[in-house]
C-alpha cells in the first residue's frame, strides 16, 4: 500500500457490525524523543540496542505497554509541536493545512516564525491563526460516530483569540486544561501552574481550568491525570465508547523537579534531574490510567496509542542526530507503541483487532497517518470530501506482514525556530534535505547510516536529484508556502541547479 500525495479516505472497517466500537486512549507526550525511556527504540540487525538513557530513565509502564503490544522503530512527527498537533486533527500534511511552525499562545497576529537574513525571509502567509475549523476534524467525526470525546492537557491548536484555541470548538465534549499555549507556566500547584511567581505578572502561560489545585502540593501531570480519570468514569457511565486524547504538557519546559521521583536519580541535578522526573511522572500517568481502565472494567476494550509530537529538547535522541526543531532524525523520530490496555485474546474486540504482543515493526508511521488510522479502528469512513495525506496504517498495528507503505515522509519548515529554514523528504531509505539559507543539499542513506553522519550528495548526485525532484513535487502539490528572496521578492524553492 503506497502513501499517496492525495488520499480520499475509504476506511478499513475492522470490526464486524455485531461488535461494539473500542475505546481509544491516545496518549501524547510533549517533546519526548526515542531515548527518553527505558524502552529501547533503536534496533540494529533486528535486535534492540540499548543506549545510556535507556538505563537512566525509569518508565516501567511503557515497558509493560511494549511487552503487551507492538513497538514501532520508525515513527515520525514534525520537528515542532503545532504542525504535528494539527496534522493529528486533520490527517493533512503541514504544508497543506498551512501551520508550519508553532503558534502564539494568545495572539493570532504574532508571527512566531519570522526570520530575515541578508538574502531571505520566511513566508508571510503561513497560517499563524492555527487550525482551520472548516476542515473535517478527528473529534468531530468520532463524535458523530457515537464516541464521547475527551481532551486533557496541552492543546496548542491555535492562539486563544481564535476558535481553535479552545478544544471544545474542535468537537471535544470535555476540555481539561487545554488552551493556546505550547507549555505550562509551572508544573507545581503551589505556583498555580503559572509563571507569574518567577516572572512578575507573566500570565501568558497560565494553565486554565485547574483552579481547584491552586496552592496545593500537586504536580501538573498528576492533576491532569486525575481529571482525565474522572472524565473517563463519566463516559463509562454514559455507556458510550470514548476517545480520550491525553496530551501531557510533560516533558516540555519549564524543567521543574517532580519531588515524587527525585530520590530515584541521586546522580543528577539541575535540568537533568528535572527532566528525568518529568519522564517518570509521565510514565506514572500512563500506568495510573491503565489501572483505572482495569478497575473500571473497560481495559480489555480500550486500545492505547502512545506517541510524541516531536523529538526531545535534550540530546536524548542520541545517537540520532540533533534534537527538537532539527531537520535531522533526532528532531523527527519519536516513540510509538500500540497495545490493548489489558490483552485478552478471547475478548470479542481483540479477536477482531489482534495486536501481536511483544512485537516490533519497522514500518514508517507518521503523525499524518494517525487520523485515518484512528478512524479506521473506530470503523468509520469519515466524510465524502475528507482529504488526507496520511493513510490508515492499522494493518501495521495488527502485524500484517503483507502491509507496506512506500516509506515516505516530507517536512517543510520555512521558518527559524531553533534551526535554519529547511525541507526534507524521506523516500525508502534515502533522505534529502534542502537548506534554504545557503541553498545547499544533503543526502543520507538511512539504511546504512541512520545517524546521518555522512552526506552523500556529492557521491550520489543522480539519487540526490531523483529524491529532490520528489520533494519539490510533494511540496508543490500540498501548496507549500516558501521563503521570499529579499532582492526579487520572489518565492525561493529548493534549487535543483545546486545539485
Amino acid at each position: 500500500m503506497s502513501r499517496p500525495f492525495l488520499f480520499l479516505l475509504v476506511g478499513l472497517i475492522h470490526l464486524s457490525g455485531s461488535q461494539k466500537q473500542p475505546n481509544i486512549l491516545f496518549f501524547l507526550v510533549d517533546d519526548m524523543g526515542v531515548g527518553d525511556t527505558s524502552v529501547p527504540f533503536l534496533y540494529e540487525n533486528g535486535k534492540p540496542k540499548r543506549i545510556p538513557t535507556n538505563d537512566l530513565y525509569r518508565t516501567p509502564n511503557m515497558e509493560k505497554l511494549a511487552k503487551n503490544g507492538r513497538l514501532f522503530t520508525q515513527a515520525y512527527s514534525y520537528s515542532v509541536c503545532s504542525p504535528t498537533r494539527i496534522s493529528l486533527m486533520t490527517g493533512q500534511a503541514a504544508p497543506r493545512h498551512g501551520v508550519t511552525t508553532w503558534t502564539h499562545p494568545k495572539k493570532s497576529s504574532v508571527d512566531t516564525g519570522r526570520v530575515q537574513t541578508k538574502t531571505i525571509k520566511s513566508p508571510g502567509d503561513w497560517t499563524i491563526q492555527g487550525l482551520d475549523l472548516s476542515l473535517p476534524l478527528l473529534p468531530r467525526i468520532l463524535k458523530k460516530t457515537g464516541y464521547k470525546t475527551l481532551f486533557a492537557g496541552k492543546a496548542h491548536f491555535g492562539p486563544d483569540d481564535t476558535q481553535a484555541g479552545n478544544p471544545l470548538n474542535l468537537g471535544f465534549d470535555i476540555n481539561i486544561a487545554g488552551y493556546g499555549g505550547g507549555g505550562p507556566g509551572a508544573y507545581h500547584g503551589k505556583h498555580n501552574f503559572s509563571a507569574a511567581w518567577r516572572s512578575k505578572n507573566n500570565h501568558t502561560w497560565d494553565v486554565p481550568g485547574l483552579e481547584k489545585y491552586h496552592g496545593n502540593d500537586v504536580f501538573l501531570t498528576e492533576a491532569i491525570t486525575l481529571e482525565m480519570k474522572k472524565a473517563i468514569t463519566d463516559s463509562i457511565r454514559g455507556k458510550n465508547p470514548f476517545f480520550s486524547y491525553m496530551s501531557h504538557y510533560a516533558v516540555h519546559a519549564p524543567y521543574e523537579v517532580d519531588d515524587r521521583f527525585k530520590k530515584n536519580y541521586p546522580q543528577l541535578k539541575g535540568h537533568a534531574l528535572a527532566y528525568a522526573t518529568l519522564v517518570e511522572g509521565m510514565d506514572k500517568s500512563l500506568g495510573d490510567l491503565v489501572r483505572h481502565l482495569d478497575e473500571s472494567g473497560v481495559a480489555e476494550e480500550t486500545l492505547i496509542i502512545f506517541f510524541s509530537d516531536n523529538g526531545s529538547t535534550f540530546h536524548t535522541n542520541a545517537p540520532f542526530r540533533d534534537k527538537k526543531g532539527s531537520r535531522y532524525e533526532g528532531g523527527l523520530r519519536v516513540p510509538l507503541i500500540v497495545s490493548w490496555a489489558k490483552p485478552n485474546p478471547d475478548h470479542p474486540l481483540q479477536k477482531e483487532f489482534v495486536i501481536p504482543a511483544n512485537t516490533v515493526s519497522h514500518t514508517v508511521v507518521t503523525c499524518v497517518d494517525m487520523m485515518p488510522t484512528i478512524l479506521g479502528i473506530a470503523g468509520t469512513k469519515g466524510t465524502k470530501d475528507t482529504i488526507f495525506d496520511g493513510v490508515d496504517v492499522s494493518p501495521a498495528f495488527l502485524g500484517d506482514s503483507g502491509f507496506t507503505t512506500n516509506s515516505t515522509f516530507t517536512t517543510h519548515f520555512p521558518h527559524k525556530h531553533r534551526n535554519t529554514l529547511f525541507s526534507t523528504h524521506r523516500d525508502g531509505e534515502w533522505k534529502i534535505i534542502y537548506n534554504y539559507g545557503p541553498g545547499s543539499w544533503e543526502l543520507y542513506d538511512l539504511g546504512s547510516d541512520p545517524f546521518e553522519k555522512k552526506n552523500l550528495i556529492s557521491e550520489k548526485p543522480e539519487i540526490g536529484r531523483k529524491i529532490a525532484e520528489k520533494l519539490i513535487l510533494v511540496l508543490d502539490e500540498q501548496g507549500a508556502d516558501y521563503p521570499i528572496d529579499l532582492k526579487t521578492s520572489k518565492t525561493v524553492k529548493p534549487d535543483l541547479s545546486k545539485l
